[in-house]
């Protein structure tokens, strides 16, 4: 099964938030890092993200 990727813009969305701080969340590990797919084209593993909100969950 192929993954799914989310972008900068996709993750903005999802939290409500500027499309930088997924970046700059990354750049301090409290986020999972982005993944370079091809040169110009980053995004973020849809499970990774999964898994970090799941953990974030169980921390509350």
């Amino acid at each position: 099964m192929a993954d799914t990727y989310l972008s900068d813009l996709q993750l903005a969305t999802r939290y409500g938030v500027h499309r930088a701080t997924p970046w700059r969340w990354a750049q301090t590990g409290k986020f999972p890092k982005p993944v370079s797919l091809t040169p110009g084209c980053t995004r973020w593993k849809l499970s990774e993200i999964e898994a970090w909100e799941a953990a974030r969950a169980g921390t509350k």
